[in-house]
């Protein structure tokens, strides 16, 4: 007598996979059942064939937490009907043995059981449109760090062979210029007698600055585009703000709606403190390490360029110094501007007519 084929209508399959660049251990629980775990070739088809195979007509639900694999697994996912939630691994309840031992099929096992329970919130997915966009700023992240590299190098070589940078070059905005550029190719002589190896470590530097040159205009083209110029123009209006603040904003963000208010909004940008209470004690600590560390650097150096060139920001840092060290300081200038960009976006009016 021919069986009658098992049927998971109705119920729902939930799915956690640790995920890897050539495989993925999965484990699957149905509503009612144990936890089963297997390891396969890193694809969504061969996940969806072994749940139509093992769990036919079931309503697939799967969780992974996010890494080098980005959105393109929750976006392989999606397209075979698979609902997938991407969540950050410090958001994974954690037990002791799970950190003794811990291995693929007990990550993927101890996902599935959280997402079960309705224990994990996902993270922000951004739109498949604004991937590139994001991509351009955070390359242009890359290039400039290469750059400081790159000119690192070149002090310390100078350093090494006995050179001293001259007096006129002492100042920040003489660093880098045109005329510290020539010193350095027609001047500069080191301990030997060839210099082979500045010659190269200037080519990079000079290469690198015209990588980041593109790069900016390719961000500033952004921020002139139909698909951001409007939140664009609001942003440039906050005291501090310029192009590149901007664009990193718009494609770091994505959707401000999704935050509820400026707390949520500062504590994305990690520019909440850390808080400790046990009784009747509460204390603050430095900034949560929680929060985009992009955007939370480029508000704060900002905010370092504010409290010296605006009236009204120069005047909260210099009351909050009477209070604080200055690195606390900064972070409550900081503070208030993601306050101020949050009511510009939220209002849809630029900072110039918050006081008409």
């Amino acid at each position: 007598m021919q069986r009658n084929k098992i049927s998971y209508k109705g119920q729902r399959i939930f799915i956690g996979i640790d995920v890897h660049k050539e495989s993925w251990v999965v484990a699957v629980a149905p509503e009612v059942g144990v936890v089963k775990t297997h390891t396969q070739k890193a694809s969504a088809k061969e996940l969806i064939d072994f749940l139509h195979k093992h769990y036919p007509d079931g309503d697939y639900r799967a969780v992974y937490e996010s890494g080098f694999s980005g959105f393109s697994t929750y976006y392989a996912l999606e397209d075979v009907g698979i609902s997938c939630l991407v969540i950050h691994a410090a958001d994974v309840p954690t037990t002791q043995y799970d950190e003794a031992m811990k291995s693929d099929k007990v990550d993927a096992a101890k996902l599935v059981k959280s997402l079960k329970a309705g224990l994990l919130k996902g993270i922000y997915i951004h739109g498949k449109e604004d991937l590139d966009a994001r991509s351009v700023f955070r390359v242009r992240c890359a290039i400039n760090s290469d750059l400081g590299a790159y000119k690192s190098r070149v002090k310390h070589l100078l350093h090494s062979n006995g050179v001293v940078i001259p007096e006129r070059f002492s100042h920040p905005g003489t660093h880098w210029s045109s005329s510290f550029i020539s010193w350095l190719r027609n001047d500069v002589r080191l301990l030997s007698s060839t210099r082979a190896s500045l010659d190269l470590l200037l080519e990079q530097v000079e290469s690198t600055r015209s990588s980041l040159l593109r790069a900016t205009r390719k961000l500033r083209e952004l921020g002139r585009s139909e698909r951001y110029s409007e939140l664009y123009g609001l942003l440039m209006s906050v005291p501090g703000v310029g192009p590149i603040v901007a664009i990193a904003l718009l494609t770091e963000i994505g959707d401000f709606r999704r935050f509820r208010n400026e707390r949520q909004f500062a504590s994305y940008l990690g520019l909440v403190p850390t808080s400790h209470s046990s009784g009747e004690k509460v204390s603050h600590g430095e900034k949560t390490f929680r929060g985009n560390k992009r955007l939370g650097l480029l508000l704060v150096e900002s905010a370092w360029v504010m409290a010296y060139r605006n009236h009204d920001i120069g005047a909260d840092y210099h009351r909050y110094l009477q209070r604080m060290p200055p690195q606390k300081a900064i972070i409550k200038v900081a503070r208030r501007m993601a306050n101020t960009i949050f009511s510009v976006v939220r209002r849809r009016r630029p900072y110039e007519c918050f006081n008409r």
